[in-house]
């Protein structure tokens, strides 16, 4: 056991090689970033879990969406900023989720197979946007079933006319 002891007194003491100081320090710096390079706030939720995708309307300029895709699949549709809508004056005054044979509206989706859901394609009227005398179709830009809306924009028109863009329904793609 005393030669033992004295054998690992006896060496001296290794220093680490330049390239693992080299790669402690690139190790160091993915787990501990420079304060300068972290941004000002943490990203919002919508910015960490959702891919974000613009639909442009080629046929209707102006008239451009954007649709949300989170990894579950489930896809997010509303209207992006630049839509026509939010630049006429006086802000959009109704949504009216009744359009072509069935309101989607009055759609309640139950279960664990989403019975009742309605399946929509690509160019599927989702609601119309009002503003003053004009209307605006908004599309559903993803072929899949329709499983929700948000009902508030029927009691509260003037949600879609704030900074933050409220979704209009949520769609579970076809695979």
């Amino acid at each position: 056991m005393a030669a033992e002891a004295a054998a690992l007194d006896a060496t001296p003491l290794e220093r680490p090689a330049p390239r693992e100081i080299a790669l402690d320090e690139e190790t160091r710096a993915l787990v501990v970033p420079d304060a300068a390079d972290l941004p000002a706030s943490p990203p919002s939720a919508v910015e960490a879990n959702f891919a974000r995708y613009f639909i442009a309307d080629f046929m209707n300029p102006g008239h451009d969406q954007y649709v949300y895709r989170h990894p579950n699949g489930l896809c997010v549709v509303g209207l992006a900023p630049a839509h026509v809508a939010f630049k006429e004056e006086g802000g959009i005054t109704t949504v009216d989720f009744n359009v072509g044979k069935s309101d989607r509206s009055e759609m309640k989706v139950t279960g664990k197979r989403k019975r009742n859901a309605q399946h929509l394609q690509e160019n599927s009227a989702l609601c119309k946007v009002c503003v003053n005398d004009k209307s605006f179709v908004v599309r559903c830009c993803v072929k899949g079933s329709l499983l929700e809306i948000n009902d508030r924009l029927i009691k509260q028109p003037d949600l879609l006319n704030t900074a933050s863009l409220p979704l209009l329904g949520v769609i579970q793609p076809l695979a």
